[in-house]
């Protein structure tokens, strides 16, 4: 009797509350609202985060580009015979300089001497002949005709002596520029041809450096512009200025390639290396710039975060120039107002925030 009582008893008390939250509202809400409260108060005492940022003064902002290239000799070539021989000489070090004009190899040329010194002696028994002819000419002792033939034999002589030192010329290999050579491929004692391949000479001093740039600067790049670019293994930038930039677009890449030249006095570079090159072309002074990182790219455009009163708010910005680490605003924000840089995955619009550090100047 007792359990049905006490069963009884629940069931009523339960009946009643329910009756009072339907007819009453206000009264429910009042009972329950005070714990829930308390639970708000303390989450958005939770979400109040601590955030950096700064107040946004006029600054000077540089359009930079970057790319990729490549160091180049100055000048290159592979050293290879103009004609077919045995080799009978190589006057050259591996990886030492040369200058132009140096000796480097010489090929069999002993039958060409002796066509050389063949032909002298016919010359000079030809010149004495025309010396004789001509005496002879002047006091009509002789025809013109017998003359003039004397001469054209001398002349032909001279010709085909002409042409017996070109040959051994092509015996002989010179450096055509100055340079540095290579490894040596052939020895003496080798019979080569001009398909054969002696040794590389290149020049390093200075260098060529060829990066691309997009299509969209062409219009501003011209010879003589500065770049500046890094090697791997130093520290310190090193400058170049551009001498050449290709008239046609890649049609793959849409891309144009510049070509600049970098003094290497010291021959501290070699060909082939890589190079990161940095191009600076517009300069704004007055400008907006924010970091890269502040920037929220959205479907419906670009935004950022200022402090107001305690709180995060939401602009929509229009950019500018970038850089490797800032962005120029053109539009959206205006000096003296400060910009969340911190915090923005967390961020959202009048969310309360704490700006724990806060940087007057850039």
């Amino acid at each position: 009797m007792k359990k049905k009582r006490i069963r009884s008893l629940v069931t009523f008390l339960t009946l009643l509350v329910l009756l009072i939250i339907i007819l009453y509202p206000k009264f429910g809400k009042q009972l329950f609202s005070k714990d829930d409260d308390i639970v708000s108060r303390s989450g958005r005492e939770q979400r109040i985060l601590n955030v950096s940022g700064f107040i946004i003064t006029p600054s000077v902002i540089n359009e930079q580009i970057n790319s990729n290239g490549t160091l180049m000799p100055d000048e290159e070539v592979d050293l290879s015979f103009e004609t077919s021989g045995k080799i009978t000489g190589i006057f050259f070090n591996e990886g030492t300089p040369v200058l132009k004009g140096d000796l480097l190899g010489k090929i069999n040329d002993r039958h060409l001497q002796a066509q050389l010194l063949k032909l002298e002696a016919q010359k000079k028994l030809l010149e004495e002949k025309e010396y004789r002819q001509r005496a002879l000419l002047e006091k009509d002792a002789i025809s013109q005709e017998s003359y003039d033939q004397i001469v054209t034999e001398l002349q032909s002589t001279e010709a085909d002596i002409l042409l017996v030192k070109a040959r051994i010329a092509e015996t002989e290999l010179r450096a055509p520029f100055d340079g540095k050579i290579g490894l040596r491929y052939l020895s003496e004692g080798s019979y080569v041809s001009p398909n054969s391949k002696i040794a590389r000479l290149v020049k390093i001093k200075p260098l060529k450096i060829e990066f691309s740039v997009p299509e969209r600067y062409a219009g501003e790049l011209k010879p003589g512009f500065p770049i500046t670019f890094r090697v791997d293994g130093y520290t310190e930038l090193f400058y170049a200025s551009v001498y050449a930039i290709d008239p046609k677009v890649d049609l793959n890449t849409r891309t144009i390639v510049v070509r600049a030249i970098y003094p290497n006095r010291n021959e501290e570079h070699k060909p082939g290396r890589y190079a990161g090159i940095s191009l600076r072309l517009n300069e704004v002074h007055n400008a907006i710039s924010i970091p890269t990182e502040a920037l929220i790219p959205e479907i419906d455009g670009e935004k950022v975060y200022i402090y107001k009163a305690g709180k995060a708010h939401k602009v929509p910005v229009k950019t500018g120039l970038r850089t490797e680490s800032a962005i120029q605003i053109v539009e959206g924000i205006n000096f003296g107002d400060t910009l969340i840089t911190s915090g923005i995955l967390q961020m959202r619009e009048g969310l309360p925030v704490l700006l724990d550090t806060l940087i007057n100047t850039r």
